[in-house]
Order: C-alpha cells, then sequence, then structure tokens
C-alpha cells in the first residue's frame, strides 16, 4: 500500500536525483537503514531512489525538505540536469551529428548511468583539448614560435574539477568558518585587523611596499610582502590567502590526493584555486553571507560593502552556495575578457556555458566591458526557452601607472526568472517582456534564425540558396 501511495503521489515529471539524496544522507553521516527510517520509508525503496532506479515522489521530495531543512531549489537543480545539457554539448561538437541520437535516451544514459556519462565527457573534452593543441602546433611550426606550443592542459583539468565538485569544497568551506567564528569573536566578518592579529600571533610580519607583485612570503624572515598598489578589498584578499592555506593545508592536499590529478602543474594549479576558496570562505562565512544575501536581495554593491570585499568576490561567492540542506539561490557566474573569453564560469542552474571559445554574442555582459561601472540588467531566453534575470557590471581595474594600461573585463550574474523577486536588480523590471534570445557559443548553438551568428553549428547541415541573401549567407536543414 504504501509503495501504491507513493506512486499516485509523484509528481507528472520524474525526478531523479538519486546522487543529490545519498549525498544528503552522507553529509550527515547517516546509514542508509536510519535515513530510510527518518523518512518513513523502506531501506529497499530509498536505495532504489539513490540509485536512480525509481524516481523520488512528492512525497520524499517533502520528508526530504522537512528532515534535512534541504532547499527545493537544491533538490530541483540535479546533477542528472547538468549531465544532460554537457551531453547535448559534447555530441554537437563531435564527428557525428547530435540530432541521430534522441534527447530520451541522451536523458537515460545521465540519470542510469552517470559514471559512464562523467567518463564520456573527460574522454570528449581530452579530445577536445587535444585538437586545440595540435592547432597551436601547427601554427607553432608555420610561425616557428616556441611559445605557442605550451599546453593549457592543466589548466583545463582544474576547471573541470571544480565543475564536479559543483564549485562547493564541504570540508573546506566549514574550516574556514569555523576560523572566522574564531577571529572575529563571532561577527559576521572579519576586519583587516582581525587578519593582522592573525598574521602576528603567527609570528609573520606584514609589509605593503609598491609592486607588480601582489604577494609574496620569505619563509626565512617570515615576511609577508603585499602591494600597495592593490585596492583595499584585494590586499585584504591576499592576506586570507596566506593564512588559508597554511590553516587549511590539511584538507587542502586531502582534497589535492583525491582529485587525482594527472600532471603535477594541474595539481599545484588546483592548490592556488583551493587557497582561493577557502580565502573568501574565510571573508564571506557561509551561513553569515548566505543570510546577508538574502537579507539584501542580493545587492551586490551592499554585500561588498558589508563583508570588506570586491564585487568579482561577492559574485565568486554567491556561485559557491551549495551546501546540502542550506544552498542559497541558484546562480551562474562568469567573468569574460574583452576578447570574448569565458576567464571564470559557473552554474548553479540549468543554464550552461561552453567549454571552448567565446560567449553569446547577443548577451549585455558583452555590452558591460565597454561600459565600466554599470549596471546592466536584462531577461534573456536560453533555446530550452528557460528565461532567466541577467546582471552585468563591467569593471575596470587601474593599473597604477601611466604606462601601462589598466585591466578591463565584465561580470554577470544571474538566476531563473523564478527567483527574479530576491534580487534587488529586478525591482520596477518588466518580466514579462520580450527576452533577449541568448544561446551557447555559436558552434552549438541550435537557433535557426540569429542576426548575430557568426558560425554555422557543428551539428547541422547547411542550406545555401545563390539566389537569396539574408543576414547569414546559410541556412540550416
Amino acid at each position: 500500500m504504501a509503495a501504491r501511495s507513493e506512486r499516485e503521489s509523484a509528481p507528472r515529471e520524474k525526478l531523479f536525483i538519486g546522487p543529490r539524496v545519498r549525498a544528503l544522507r552522507l553529509s550527515h553521516r547517516l546509514k542508509l537503514e536510519d535515513c530510510a527510517r527518518r523518512l518513513g520509508l523502506s531501506a529497499s525503496y530509498l536505495s532504489q531512489i539513490e540509485s536512480n532506479q525509481r524516481p523520488a515522489t512528492a512525497r520524499v521530495l517533502t520528508g526530504l525538505v522537512e528532515v534535512f531543512q534541504a532547499s527545493p531549489e537544491s533538490l530541483q537543480a540535479n546533477e542528472a540536469q547538468r549531465l544532460v545539457a554537457d551531453l547535448k554539448q559534447a555530441l554537437a561538437e563531435s564527428d557525428a551529428p547530435a540530432s541521430q541520437i534522441a534527447l530520451s535516451e541522451i536523458r537515460r544514459v545521465a540519470t542510469e548511468a552517470p559514471a559512464f556519462a562523467r567518463r564520456f565527457l573527460e574522454v570528449h573534452h581530452a579530445r577536445q583539448r587535444l585538437q586545440e593543441r595540435l592547432s597551436l602546433t601547427d601554427e607553432a611550426i608555420g610561425f616557428d614560435e616556441n611559445a605557442l606550443a605550451s599546453s593549457q592542459l592543466p589548466y583545463e583539468e582544474v576547471r573541470e574539477y571544480f565543475h564536479r565538485k559543483d564549485n562547493y569544497i564541504d570540508a573546506l568551506d566549514r574550516a574556514a568558518e569555523a576560523l572566522a567564528a574564531e577571529l572575529g569573536a563571532g561577527r559576521d566578518s572579519l576586519t583587516r585587523a582581525d587578519l593582522e592579529r592573525r598574521l602576528a600571533d603567527d609570528g609573520v610580519r606584514l609589509v605593503r611596499a609598491p609592486s607588480d607583485i601582489w604577494r609574496s612570503f620569505a619563509p626565512a624572515s617570515a615576511t609577508l610582502t603585499i602591494s600597495d598598489r592593490l585596492p583595499e578589498a584585494t590586499q585584504a584578499f591576499q592576506i586570507a590567502y596566506h593564512i588559508a592555506e597554511r590553516a587549511f593545508a590539511e584538507p587542502i592536499e586531502a582534497e589535492l590526493a583525491q582529485a587525482g590529478f594527472r600532471s603535477p602543474a594541474a595539481a599545484d594549479l588546483c592548490r592556488i584555486g583551493l587557497g582561493n576558496y577557502a580565502a573568501g570562505a574565510l571573508l564571506m562565512p557561509y551561513q553569515a553571507f548566505a543570510e546577508a544575501a538574502q537579507a539584501l536581495r542580493h545587492d551586490l554593491d551592499a554585500l561588498a560593502l558589508a563583508f570588506g570585499v570586491s564585487l568579482e568576490q561577492v559574485c565568486h561567492r554567491l556561485s559557491n552556495l551549495q551546501r546540502p540542506g542550506r544552498a542559497g539561490t541558484p546562480v551562474y557566474f562568469l567573468r569574460i575578457d574583452a576578447a570574448g573569453n569565458i576567464t571564470k564560469r559557473h552554474s548553479a542552474n540549468r543554464l550552461r556555458f561552453p567549454r571552448f571559445g567565446g560567449s553569446c554574442p547577443v548577451w549585455n555582459i558583452h555590452d558591460a566591458c565597454a561600459a565600466p561601472d554599470r549596471w546592466l540588467v536584462e531577461i534573456v531566453e536560453t533555446p530550452d526557452q528557460a528565461r532567466y534575470l541577467s546582471i552585468a557590471r563591467g569593471v575596470l581595474k587601474p593599473s597604477g601607472r601611466f604606462s601601462e594600461p589598466g585591466r578591463r573585463y565584465a561580470l554577470g550574474l544571474g538566476c531563473e526568472l523564478a527567483h527574479a523577486h530576491r534580487f534587488v536588480y529586478a525591482d520596477g523590471l518588466n518580466l514579462q517582456a520580450r527576452p533577449a534570445r541568448i544561446g551557447p557559443s555559436c558552434r552549438v548553438c541550435e537557433r535557426e534564425v540569429c542576426p548575430q551568428r557568426a558560425f554555422p553549428p557543428l551539428d547541422r547541415q547547411l542550406s545555401i540558396d545563390p539566389n537569396e541573401r539574408r543576414v547569414t549567407p546559410f541556412g540550416l536543414r
């Protein structure tokens, strides 16, 4: 009877969230039997849910929310959705047309064989990187430039690591939150004096000097030098990094050992990435920052002021709020340079970014690059008809000298339209207005009509009529 009741109350769209349920159970250190008892299920039924043999019903979802205080958004943003999007893009980039494989088959692989799907994506991305490397080698041979022979493989490997981790490192985040509470005596955020007091307790002398090197440490004299050409928020972040990489050396090394990088260079890059992650978590402790983000309705300027950090650090931290049971509003975050290259990217919602190449030229983030210190807000729609509140801000960081240009880039942050009311940027915005129709990069975008298309999609055949000329010189079949 119980099984029948659960089937009858199932949502119309079957929800397979096995990996999320298992991660939630393990985060509370519960055995399968104990967790099933709390949810009012049999152990075998819960086991089938965790292995994606059965979908989660409305009753199960309600139990997860009530027993573990899990947010409905964190349960809906499941790994299968991300794998489906990544598999679709990988197939579009492959030699075989993606149209030969039905979407239902792709979804089945993502939900029933996620380990195989991830392995397939690893192989595909390795192939893509190899092709780029061969292309660079061809150019190096043609131009006789040895510099072009350098590889970015370790960098891409680290990117994939953070992508797999949902941009959230639980052990590191909790350790940073505990240290922040200790240093700040229970206050929500740390001050510059708190950080400098910790350095003094560690026997480290702090020196500020004009330098092109942002941060350097001399172990022999225990001297930490910070460039005084940096903004105050960046100086504080560099001090926090020094504290974090030493205080959390053990969990950082444990993460690196578990990641199993293929090269020492990738491990070294990831060590820096984990240090940066820990520094951000130290300056913006999880619970205090998540509560402030909701209370301030994600006002990025107000959050930066409250925690003494930069806008970019605030955006990055918002994309980290993936703690099981206490997940924040699911957002995407990206940073692009003036050429349109994506230099940072993460999405905790359905929006996916291309692994290679630039971003969609229709997106307002490109306009933001040319308009620093201005907020650009619009509604965008992706090819799957999902709509997002898109927030973009151009940033110009002066070099500190006349002879060198400043660094110019743009930050992009956004959420699905259902969460727009949680953002101050949606106030006064007509959410029913015609959206800007964006997509991934042109090579994998499925839109048939786009005035900004630079290249035809890889998975479609061209239709060329010499008697007609439109915005693009080709149609799509």
